[in-house]
Parts: structure tokens; C-alpha cells; sequence
């Protein structure tokens, strides 16, 4: 064999009880498992490398299913971020905004838009303009694997712009076609991001007609729906009963409570879902294990004041008249793009900026509109925030359901970053699972490789079986644990020695190597 693991504790990913194992690997995939009392004359199996895993436990590679890395992936190969963490597969295109598809002056808008979750992306050459092009792109070799979602605000910028009314009937023709291309060209369902422009300005029948179409391809739905404070409840029930309506899999992002008025509501949510999964709805989400939320500043402002773009939102800001009705907005009325909550600026934690003489801000809370309001035309909507709204009782009641799964939301980008971006799954499995108790390591695993890999529809990944691939976490069940921190994001975890991606070491030792074996994963493939 190219590769044993001698003596580990595999904890399988079924959730099943883990047992003491040799585990051989072979041209990319597990090739033998051999458990510890194997019946007489079970040869223990040899290999070129033997790696003595006493002590440590072996997991499927772990899959985050709400990922932010749609350029870091191309612009930093290291990628230690998410393959330190025993990350093997990235679900990107995530929240309704991404790169593919796109024309020319949809690319422009885009990276203007989000610059604050990617940067600019002056650094990248953007050689695509298709979904299928950009899965090309990663397949040239990235740290870890990669799926990706059809935007759906892209989608609507490319075929309708930045207006806030209903699409015509053959722009909803456009939508159609481009969103059916991109699942043809190997994406695995749909996002929409409906507090962030231009997403945010379909309504229910457009957004129906798009999941049918995404349905068609047996990919599924993975909205950030329009509220995660006042309405929330009613937000997450607007997303089951459009995608009943559209026969189409629902898949709920980073799916919390937050704001004042949610605290201790979790159950109420977990009824609602519960309600719908008995009746036959096909349903999944994911969380982050930590309270703060992380977005850019921009998108906290009222939806009317993004129409027409960035270049429209920057030419209010600038107007005294039309900035104080944002305020008003804000401060007042609840703006819909914080969630329907009058903003507390308290909350809001400055975690980056892209106009360099700002960073003195990065770290510090803002303190009212004034400040605000510069920060959005000196950094030209480029910064991000922390938005510190959660409550523990509800992350915690979320991660404990039946369809829970693990996704990080990691922006890696400015100077602060959140800490779920380089922590997540350490933190489940050292805080929650070991610490807390919160799950079981059997079930803590199970939600981070066999649930996410159900969703999209990965038969050989997600579990340790033969012949599945060999996507691999060797980790120390004793230490493992998050190393980032509000004050120091970038840490690395500890506790997790080997990371292999197909078979191939990508972090070896506790060292990231320089192997690039990830590629994209697609639909049907």
C-alpha cells in the first residue's frame, strides 16, 4: 500500500461507535480497514509509509458547508486557514455573491460589492466568465477540494441590474438559463444572499421559479434568508414554503437566532423545521460554533439605498439630506439590511478596511452614524465588521439537531478577521464535543463529514469505508482545539497532526505542505 495508519481510533463519521483500526490507503482512496481482533489470518496490511496513530483519532476529512474562499483559494495556494483545520472540501459561491457567472460589467459590479468578504481582487486574473470556467480554474490545483453554489444576486445583477422591481419575463428567462448552466457546468445548487443586494430585491415567485430550475438538476436551495432578528421565524418559514412549492432540497445558512429579540428562541426554530421534516421536506443547515455574526458595514444599510449599485449607494452617502434618512433607518425604523433591529452601535466591531490609513479603526466599535458614514465613503464600502448579536443558548440548542452541519462563514479577509474563519472545527470538536459535552465525538464528527456529504450528494466521501475517498484527519482527541481568537484570529489549531486531501498529505506533522491535490467537486461527477 502507498500509506498505513497503524493503530488508530477511527471515528467513522456514521456516528457510530469508533473502533481501533489499521487503515491502509491506495491510489488516492482508503484501500483496507483492518479492525483491531480481526479474525485469525487477517494479514495486518504493510505499506511504503506506516504512520503510528496510537492515541489519535482518524475522521473523514471535514466538509465546510458555508465557505468564503471563492479567491482565496486561487491567490494564497498555502491555504492553511481551512487545511490546518482538517478542512478538506469548501462549499463556495456562498450568500448570493460570487465570481461565475458573469459578463464583463458583472464582474466589475461584483468585485465592488464584495471586496470586503474577498478583497479587490486586483490580484487575480480573472481568466472565466462561466461557473464551468471557474471550476476550470481551481482544477489547475488548490489546497483543498471545492464545490460551488450559482449565486443568485449575481445572477439577478447579470440579468436585471441593481433596480428594485420584478424581473420581466424574459430577464426571468435570462435568470433561468444562466442558473441552469451553472448546474449543467457542475455546480451543486443555488444561494441567494436576501439581505444583501441585489439578491434581497426578488421576491418569492422569482426566487420559486429558480429553485425549480435548480430542483430540475437534483441540486438544492441554500438561502441566507431575510431576517436573522425581527422576523426571523417567519424568514425561516418563507424559505420551507418556497422551496415545498418549488419540489426543491432546502439547505438554511448559518442558521442562528440572533439579536435581543431571539434570545432563547432556538426551539421555537427547531419546531418549525421539525414540523417539516416530518412531513417529507427535504431540509439541512449549518452553523458556526461562536455568538458574532461577520458581514461588511455596507450591508447593514436599508435596501432602498443600494439600488443602482455601489457607485448609487456611495453618491447617498455623500448627500447630507438622503444620509440622514439612512440614519433614520438605522437607528430608528430597523433597517431590513440589519435584520429589522434599530442598529446597536455597540455591536459593531470594526474587523477590517481596504483603504490602508483607516486601520487604525480595525479592532475598535464604531461609535454612531458619524463614524459610520465615514468609514463607508473613505474605505468605499470596503470594510468589514463583527457584529457581536448571538446568544450561546441558541448556537448551542442549533448544533445539537438532527440535520445540523458545520460550516466556518469564514471571511479571510482584513485585518481582524473573525475567528470561525481559522477555528471552527477545532472548536467544535475541542470546546463543544470534548469540553461542553454539548455532542458526542462520534456525533460532532458525523456532523461535519457524513451530513454535509449527504447534502451534496458525495457517495465516497464523508466516511471512512473502504474504497471511499481519501480525504483524512489524523487529530488528538486529548488537545485538539482552536487556536484563533478575538484577539489573535490567524492562529492555528492545535492537536491535528496529518490533513490528507485524496490521499495526499496536505498538512504532515502539524506542517502545511506544498501540495495542491484539491480540485472541484461537481454535480453528477
Amino acid at each position: 500500500m502507498d500509506l498505513v495508519f497503524r493503530d488508530a481510533e477511527v471515528v467513522d463519521g456514521t456516528g457510530g461507535a469508533s473502533y481501533r483500526a489499521d487503515v491502509a490507503v491506495e491510489g488516492g482512496r482508503i484501500a483496507a480497514i483492518v479492525k483491531e481482533g480481526a479474525a485469525a489470518g487477517c494479514l495486518r496490511p504493510t505499506a511504503r509509509r506506516v504512520v503510528d496513530a496510537e492515541g489519535l483519532v482518524l475522521s473523514p476529512g471535514f466538509i465546510d458547508m458555508h465557505a468564503h474562499s471563492d479567491l482565496a483559494l486561487l491567490r494564497d495556494p498555502d491555504h492553511s486557514a481551512k487545511a490546518a483545520q482538517g478542512v478538506t472540501l469548501e462549499v463556495l459561491g456562498q450568500d448570493g455573491l460570487s465570481y461565475a457567472p458573469v459578463d464583463d460589467r458583472t464582474l466589475a459590479e461584483v468585485r465592488r460589492a464584495i471586496t470586503g468578504w474577498n478583497g479587490s481582487g486586483d490580484d487575480i486574473d480573472f481568466d472565466w466568465r462561466t461557473v464551468g470556467e471557474y471550476l476550470d480554474r481551481l482544477d489547475r490545483g488548490i489546497a483543498v477540494n471545492a464545490a460551488y453554489l450559482v449565486p443568485q444576486g449575481t445572477v439577478r445583477m447579470y440579468a436585471v441590474g441593481w433596480e428594485d422591481r420584478p424581473a420581466t419575463e424574459s430577464e426571468l428567462d435570462h435568470m433561468r438559463r444562466l442558473v441552469a448552466e451553472g448546474m449543467e457546468q457542475g455546480a451543486v445548487g443555488m444561494s441567494s444572499g436576501l439581505t444583501y443586494t441585489p439578491g434581497m430585491y426578488a421576491k418569492d415567485a422569482e426566487l420559486t421559479e429558480l429553485c425549480r430550475v435548480v430542483a430540475g438538476y437534483g441540486g438544492y436551495y441554500c438561502p441566507h434568508h431575510r431576517s436573522y432578528g425581527a422576523g426571523a421565524l417567519e424568514a425561516y418559514e418563507e424559505m420551507v414554503r418556497l422551496t415545498r412549492d418549488a419540489g426543491c432540497a432546502l439547505h438554511l445558512a448559518h442558521a442562528t437566532m440572533n439579536f435581543g429579540v431571539n434570545e432563547g428562541r432556538a426551539p421555537e426554530l427547531l419546531a418549525l423545521l421539525d414540523e417539516a421534516l416530518d412531513a417529507g421536506a427535504d431540509i439541512s443547515l449549518d452553523t458556526y460554533p461562536y455568538t458574532p455574526g461577520c458581514t461588511t458595514l455596507v450591508a447593514v444599510l436599508p435596501s432602498w439605498a443600494g439600488e443602482g449599485g455601489p457607485e448609487a449607494v456611495l453618491a447617498r452617502l455623500r448627500d447630507d439630506a438622503t444620509a440622514e434618512r439612512i440614519r433614520h433607518h438605522l437607528e430608528v425604523v430597523g433597517s431590513d439590511g440589519c435584520h429589522g433591529v434599530p442598529v446597536d452601535w455597540d455591536t459593531i466591531e470594526i474587523s477590517g478596511v481596504s483603504h490602508g490609513p483607516l486601520a487604525d479603526w480595525v479592532g475598535r466599535r464604531v461609535d454612531g452614524w458619524a463614524t459610520a458614514r465615514r468609514l463607508l465613503l473613505e474605505d468605499r464600502l470596503g470594510t468589514t465588521i463583527l457584529q457581536h448579536v448571538g446568544h450561546e443558548e441558541n448556537v448551542r440548542t442549533i448544533m445539537r439537531h438532527r440535520v445540523h452541519t458545520g460550516g466556518s462563514d469564514g471571511i479571510l479577509q482584513g485585518t481582524k478577521p473573525h475567528p470561525r474563519a481559522y477555528g471552527t472545527f477545532p472548536q467544535y470538536l475541542g470546546r463543544y464535543a470534548r469540553d461542553l459535552g454539548v455532542l458526542s465525538l462520534e456525533e460532532c464528527v458525523a456532523h461535519l463529514t457524513s451530513r454535509p456529504a449527504a447534502r451534496l450528494g458525495l457517495r465516497d466521501r464523508g466516511v471512512v469505508r473502504e474504497g471511499c475517498v481519501a480525504d483524512l484527519v489524523l487529530f488528538d482527541p486529548d488537545t485538539v482545539a482552536a487556536g484563533s481568537t478575538y484577539e489573535s484570529p490567524r492562529t492555528l489549531p492545535t492537536g491535528i497532526p496529518h490533513v490528507l486531501v485524496g490521499g495526499t498529505f496536505v498538512l504532515e506533522d502539524g506542517r502545511r505542505t506544498d501540495a495542491l491535490p484539491g480540485r472541484s467537486v461537481r454535480r453528477g461527477r
